[in-house]
């Protein structure tokens, strides 16, 4: 199983056209949780893959940024934000590793991401780098893809890795790599971070957690 976060970025690069074609519409539960938010000045979208959900980012900040790994995933954004007619900024970066300073992000989004980081060191590295990202105060929504989703039997508080094959025009397959979390151990690395857990809910398969920084 190839779990290098450069495999994750170059599995991205190759598969973006067609991924964002499948990717026109916001999920609800991320438009819910932005309906429920003032006004902010700085909004980030991590993981923001084509920028279906740094759009709706856009609508409510001053300044809003989408982050994502795979320059070709950037790419598609950028013309997204050109047909669409909305302001963005689009950044590569590393979940990890966020480029931005301390209390700099006054919302966030960090949705269908986390569970691509091939490393639980490094998915509570990116827990807390959202903290140290987001001011004292606000808010952002975690998801990640979870076994109470249909797909999936298993019980247990641990989730599995997994490589979830991508079909390209053609026939051809690209696998991508996917850790799979049971809803405790969804809990237990917010738990273990510097993120304050307000609410969580599974909703379409996913585990989903508003959080503030502590």
């Amino acid at each position: 199983m190839e779990r290098s976060r450069q495999a994750v970025k170059d599995t991205y690069d190759r598969i973006a056209a067609h991924f964002s074609k499948t990717r026109e519409y916001a999920w609800p539960e991320i438009e819910s949780f932005l309906d429920s938010q003032q006004r902010v000045h700085t909004a980030l979208d991590v993981g923001c893959g084509n920028g279906r959900h740094t759009e709706l980012l856009a609508g409510r900040a001053d300044q809003a940024i989408g982050l994502d790994v795979s320059t070709g995933l950037l790419h598609e954004a950028r013309k997204r934000a050109t047909e669409r007619e909305f302001e963005a900024d689009f950044v590569a970066g590393d979940a990890a590793s966020l480029p931005f300073t301390h209390d700099s992000i006054t919302l966030a989004v960090y949705v269908a991401t986390l569970h691509h980081l091939p490393e639980r060191e490094l998915r509570q590295a990116s827990l807390n780098e959202l903290a140290r990202v987001l001011t004292s105060g606000s808010r952002a929504l975690v998801s990640a893809w979870s076994t109470a989703h249909d797909s999936f039997d298993h019980e247990g508080d641990e989730g599995f890795d997994t490589m979830v094959d991508w079909t390209l025009p053609g026939g051809e397959t690209v696998p991508r790599f996917y850790h799979i979390y049971a809803p405790a151990e969804f809990e237990a690395d917010l738990a273990a971070s510097n993120l304050r857990v307000e609410q969580t809910e599974i909703s379409s398969g996913n585990c989903y957690a508003v959080v503030t920084p502590e």
